[in-house]
């Protein structure tokens, strides 16, 4: 097949974020920091960072943190045409292109993104898994950059499951969505390959065990202190403060 029609994917593309906003917008969001002020949704805030979440959650991501000076890799398959669209008309920039194989491209499209000061966004095991399986392009970047990485743990209550290999989650409507941020992670500068390998295995490591608290705090629904609503879209003034969780000393270290 050839390439869609630009008019049809730009259609397809407002159907897809109209329904994303419709859909996710019925939920109950709640998040828990280790340190508030690492949220995008600051607009005043210039430091440019890299967020890092599993691939099954970017709708949660595409509604939460629209207009949010993010841009987000993803895949060159013609299956993520409309999703860039639709992620285009939500205020998000894209980078065509997978950091695991042969990622040049993406790479080098990842940092003129960060150097328009913009924060930039990598599900690690995109585009085609393994499942939660994290490849090294996100600690290379962070590394060459010299930006922190915030690994983003999210969760629904009980989601539906479609049969794609990250096994994509779809919330129930009127249901909990809950998620965890880690504190900025500092990547050494110029690393080698086994020290981008080394970092790989921590925050592969962090990042499910914060998606699994996400998961069962979003299924079990109980109290954590400190957390609070998660608004939708950049903040203007004071944000919803939460106390930092005392586990941020589990955070991988320069190390």
């Amino acid at each position: 097949m050839g390439k869609m029609p630009d008019f049809l994917l730009r259609a397809l593309g407002v159907c897809g974020r109209d329904i994303n906003s419709f859909w996710m917008g019925t939920l109950d969001y709640q998040v828990a920091y280790y340190d508030s002020s690492v949220d995008p949704a600051f607009p005043d805030d210039r430091r440019e960072r890299l967020y890092i979440f599993w691939h099954e959650y970017i709708p949660f991501y595409i509604h939460q943190r629209h207009h949010c000076r993010l841009s987000m890799l993803l895949s060159k398959h013609r299956d993520a045409d409309i999703l860039e669209k639709a992620a285009h008309l939500t205020g998000f920039g894209t980078v065509r292109g997978s950091t695991r194989r042969g990622g040049a491209e993406a790479i080098l499209g990842m940092i003129r993104q960060e150097k328009e000061h913009r924060h930039l966004t990598i599900t690690p095991d995109g585009p085609r898994g393994p499942r939660r399986k994290m490849a090294p392009g996100s600690v290379y970047l962070a590394s060459k950059l010299q930006i922190p990485i915030i690994a983003v743990g999210i969760g629904y209550d009980r989601p539906w499951r479609l049969s794609t290999w990250d096994h994509f989650a779809v919330p129930r409507p009127y249901s909990r969505a809950r998620t965890i941020s880690s504190p900025e992670i500092f990547i050494p500068p110029d690393l080698p390959k086994s020290g981008i390998e080394h970092y790989c295995r921590k925050l592969e490591i962090l990042l499910n065990r914060l998606t699994a608290d996400a998961e069962d705090w979003a299924e079990k629904g109980y109290r954590i202190d400190g957390a609070c609503n998660m608004q939708a879209g950049p903040k203007n003034g004071i944000l919803y403060f939460a106390k930092p969780r005392p586990a941020a000393q589990n955070a991988p270290t320069q190390s």
